[in-house]
């Protein structure tokens, strides 16, 4: 599964215009898309096969999904069956004298969108405007707060342990293994909490569940 940096893929508003115009001659498949944009922006062939972190869809065919459905929500294109979409009489007329990018920014312009995204975000339209737009998907930049906020809480968690006493200290070592698995419980383990000449020795645990042996 290749989930490390890809290098450069275009972002999912990058991608907007050149789906629209992927639909530009009726009825195509989400699937033919992704590979049609893929070759046009010459993507190498590890840009390609990059993942979303599920490791069920490629980075940049979420991408295009993504690009496809916002332009669904200004009614630039429409779902005709499963997998496939086709260009709307909307989008036909934005094609006759093409923009030179499509992005949130623009789509705003468009009644269906601006409810969409005020039922989204729960936020007003002039309030949007003003904010920079997005280059990550919805679902990117969830997972990218998500990682944030763990990121957050360790630095918390670390810091309370680092300034609480050696007794809760060895207490978080014992949970710890514990958790992990090994033998015996957390009473047991804790007997030899807080004695003094003991080495240093947080607690001791059975390394297995039978007992033969201890760490």
């Amino acid at each position: 599964m290749v989930t490390e940096a890809p290098g450069e893929i275009p972002d999912f508003q990058s991608l907007m215009l050149p789906v629209l115009m992927a639909a530009k001659d009726g009825e195509v498949r989400i699937g033919d898309v992704v590979e049609s944009l893929a070759n046009s922006f010459a993507l190498s062939s590890q840009q390609r096969a990059h993942l979303l972190p599920s490791g069920k869809q490629s980075t940049f065919a979420n991408r295009v999904h993504w690009a496809k459905s916002y332009l669904g929500k200004a009614a630039l294109v429409e779902s005709t069956k499963r997998g496939h979409f086709k260009i709307t009489q909307r989008g036909a007329e934005l094609l006759l004298n093409p923009p030179s990018r499509i992005n949130i920014a623009f789509l705003q312009q468009y009644p269906e969108f601006q409810i969409f995204k005020g039922s989204r975000e729960g936020v007003s339209v002039a309030v949007q405007d003003e904010s920079p737009a997005p280059t990550l998907t919805p679902d990117e930049d969830m997972r990218r707060a998500h990682a944030q906020i763990e990121r957050d809480l360790a630095e918390e968690m670390l810091a309370k342990i680092l300034a609480a006493s050696p007794a809760f200290f060895e207490q978080v070592v014992v949970n710890l293994v514990t958790a992990m698995g090994y033998g015996g419980s957390v009473a047991d383990a804790g007997q030899a909490l807080g004695q003094s000449g003991d080495g240093g020795v947080d607690g001791v645990i059975n390394e297995d569940t039978l007992g033969l042996d201890r760490i």
